[in-house]
């Protein structure tokens, strides 16, 4: 298939683009190499993306974007370009406004325009918000973004179902849960973590520790990215997450543990926008797309920290 990857030097982009190039996909990735984080980091993903064309183009130009579905004739479209981070939205709301909702508005009606039948897309579990029940599921309402960030991302929901029930076009939306390893995002805790403790730096830990995530292995998310790529559903929204809880400190201790370092921890309170934890039913995904997460997360930890001593010649 030949396939554009939006996003696809970003982190999640990155590895898709990779595996699809791996089992014989003709990938197209188009990026627009924004500064939210180093970008050498972006551009080291793209020199390890060899044999498919790379576009810099921000996916919210409309006149960019429609010239590169004129000169590809793409099967299907997986749209993984986002602002990603819930922090940054308090501060910079436009960027979100315009990558995530205008962004995806112009892929949407390009998929229309160029008869495009398959849309794949990143939503995440930050649209459970301020649910309790736990663990998240499907069938949750998610009326309480706590986000600006997680608001774009039920937008971005609710715009695929537009589509589907107005043209057609078959949308796969895929929320996902703390996703880590190589070539993960600086901004996430397991690179701030790794990070702070080899510089002998504090880390910061938020709500004091109490907290918990769904953390799960990058591998595992690539796989159930393919799945649904490859699915041909008409409209469904999954989890992809490993499926289990894990405490912050349980996870802080992981890092430790690989380092054979302590860290120096700086208890602060709970973030504006953050939630206390996050956990995800997987039943639908392991049913309707055979979505199987098999790496724990300390095996996960330590083949991150194996890439970043290699990558940063530690």
């Amino acid at each position: 298939m030949k396939i554009l990857v939006t996003g696809g030097c970003g982190f999640i982009g990155f590895h898709t683009s990779k595996a699809l190039l791996e089992r014989g996909d003709e990938v197209v990735v188009v990026d627009n190499f924004n500064k939210y984080y180093d970008v050498s980091l972006k551009r080291a993903r793209a020199g390890l993306l060899r044999g498919c064309e790379i576009v810099e183009v921000d996916i919210s130009d409309y006149e960019a974007m429609e010239k590169v579905f004129e000169k590809h004739s793409f099967d299907k479209v997986c749209h993984l370009a986002a602002q990603a981070g819930v922090r940054y939205s308090l501060e910079n709301p436009f960027v979100y406004e315009k990558s995530n909702v205008k962004g995806t508005i112009v892929l949407l009606e390009l998929c229309k325009k160029f008869k495009i039948k398959d849309f794949i897309f990143a939503s995440s579990s930050s649209v459970y918000g301020s649910n309790t029940k736990l663990p998240f599921s499907e069938n949750d309402r998610v009326d309480n973004p706590i986000s600006l960030y997680a608001a774009t991302k039920k937008n971005n929901e609710e715009m695929a179902y537009a589509y589907n029930h107005l043209f057609g076009l078959n949308c796969v939306g895929l929320r996902f849960f703390t996703v880590f390893g190589p070539f993960g995002r600086p901004d996430m805790a397991l690179f701030l973590f790794t990070d702070a403790i080899l510089k002998g730096e504090e880390i910061k830990v938020f709500n004091n520790g109490d907290m918990f995530r769904d953390f799960t292995y990058i591998d595992d998310i690539i796989k159930g990215v393919l799945l649904a790529i490859d699915s041909g559903l008409k409209f469904e929204i999954f989890n992809l997450a490993r499926g289990e809880k894990v405490q912050l400190m349980d996870f802080i201790l992981s890092i430790e543990d690989c380092l054979g370092m302590k860290a120096k921890k700086k208890m602060l309170p709970m973030q504006p926008g953050d939630v206390k934890g996050t956990n995800g039913d997987i039943s639908k995904a392991r049913k309707m797309l055979g979505y199987n997460p098999k790496v724990s997360v300390k095996e996960g930890v330590k083949k991150f920290i194996d890439w970043y001593n290699e990558y940063y010649s530690v």
